[in-house]
């Protein structure tokens, strides 16, 4: 087969992966990222002007670039519907598109949405109740019926600060007012109440073909808080390993019997169109598996971890979902070592941060990859930070340790003014 040339559509950590994973395959043509990022410039050709979610300009440039495929790497274009314009269009709709329909996509645009679909296709989750101003009552007597702590989510996108998990019942009742007073916007127009679950957590990645096949990907460990022993305020993410320990094969049995087979199948049956990434955030309590949120594309910072043991073909598997389909469930192949993923952030994130500071060390990196995420030239075409997950810096080991090592190793040698990363990534494993 000839070569393909892809779009990628994002500019974090997670699209630097992805695009370095791509790089590697024989199937690829040109590659194009929009936006991109400093690291994805090095991998193909960023298109910095290009928003994700301007589908004219992203349909348009996908026809002057010859584009056989379209990968989006984050949510909001799903959301909003990029499939659906793409599969829609006749002068775009021979493009495979690695993303679901707007209809799938709402398993994480909406979790009201997702409650609904977890109750029909009998998939374990938390006890719920979905509040709207109008019900608002019952909504606070819900809240009095559970024991602390009490757990609010936003309904819609609210960029990964839409929930809340909190100790006190006043305050509780006092934010749920809050967030449907429009503390989120939009987004929390609708509240998800949740009881909330005790134990530890895993993320859990298909890519699925919309006939009822997927393919299993390497399973990961994201640590969402800025503090170390998971304490402060959530983040886009501070690190994440793979392999994780309890997800051993007892407990992925339960998985894909209990939550991977009946979402996909339960896609099929209520005849939503899906192919793409299915994120599965997992919760073990006691051993048994509960969904407490989907994603429909891959996670930030697990990606890191996942795709640096992938040891496939990314592009062949996505063409075989995109195409002919998987034909029956497979595993991916992983490379048996332990990846680990350290990010290092901008002094002050996830509150207000400085941009602008110069990045200096990477070419003194030894034995890890580093994924940039919130990376830019600028104008005298030096390295500087622009976001508040700036680099992750990733590395593989025999063991959880030593892949650790490595990467802290590293992040010791890259300095940019006020950089922060957390100690202790992987320490309940």
């Amino acid at each position: 087969m000839s070569t393909l040339n892809v779009l990628l559509l994002g500019s974090g950590g997670r699209e630097c992966a992805l695009a370095w994973k791509m790089k590697q395959s024989n199937l690829l043509g040109n590659l194009y990222i929009a936006p991109g990022n400093a690291g994805t410039a090095a991998l193909g050709t960023n298109i910095p002007a290009l928003s994700p979610t301007d589908f004219d300009a992203v349909g348009k440039a996908a026809m002057e670039l010859n584009i056989d495929m379209l990968v989006v790497g984050n949510e909001d274009p799903l959301v909003a519907g990029i499939t659906d314009y793409f599969k829609g269009n006749e002068a775009l709709s021979h493009i495979r598109v690695v993303g679901p329909s707007q209809q799938g996509a709402q398993l994480e645009g909406s979790k009201d949405f997702a409650k609904e679909f977890m109750n029909r296709h009998g998939i374990p989750t938390a006890r719920h109740l979905s509040v709207t101003a109008d019900n608002l009552d019952e909504g606070i007597e819900f809240l009095k019926q559970q024991k602390a702590p009490y757990v609010l989510k936003a309904d819609g996108l609210a960029a990964g600060k839409g929930v809340l998990i909190i100790d006190n019942l006043d305050e509780a009742v006092a934010e749920l007012r809050e967030m449907l007073g429009g503390k989120f916007g939009k987004s929390s127009a609708m509240v998800v109440i949740e009881q909330f679950l005790k134990g530890i957590e895993c993320s859990v990645f298909v890519l699925t073909d919309d006939k009822g096949h997927n393919a299993l990907l390497p399973v990961a460990k994201d640590y969402k808080r800025v503090g170390e022993g998971d304490t402060g305020p959530n983040t886009g993410g501070m690190g994440s390993i793979s392999p994780v320990s309890f997800a051993d094969e007892v407990f992925m049995a339960k998985v894909r019997e209990r939550i991977i087979e009946p979402t996909i199948s339960g896609l099929k049956q209520d005849g939503i169109s899906y192919c793409g990434f299915v994120f599965f955030g997992l919760i073990s309590v006691e051993g048994e598996p509960y969904v407490i949120e989907y994603n429909v594309r891959m996670g930030d910072p697990e990606t890191q971890s996942v795709m640096a043991r992938v040891d496939e073909d990314l592009i062949a598997l996505m063409l075989k979902a995109t195409g002919e389909g998987f034909g029956d469930n497979i595993k991916v192949k992983e490379d048996a070592r332990f990846a680990a993923t350290v990010i290092m952030t901008s002094g002050g994130y996830p509150g207000s941060y400085a941009k602008g500071k110069e990045i200096t060390g990477l070419d003194a990196v030894d034995g890890s990859i580093v994924f940039h995420a919130g990376t830019k030239n600028d104008a005298e075409g030096r390295l500087v930070t622009s976001g508040g997950c700036v680099l992750a810096v990733t590395s593989l080991g025999e063991s959880k340790d030593a892949a650790l090592a490595v990467s802290y190793g590293n992040v010791a040698r890259i300095k940019f003014d006020g950089s922060y990363c957390r100690r202790d990534i992987g320490f309940d494993l």
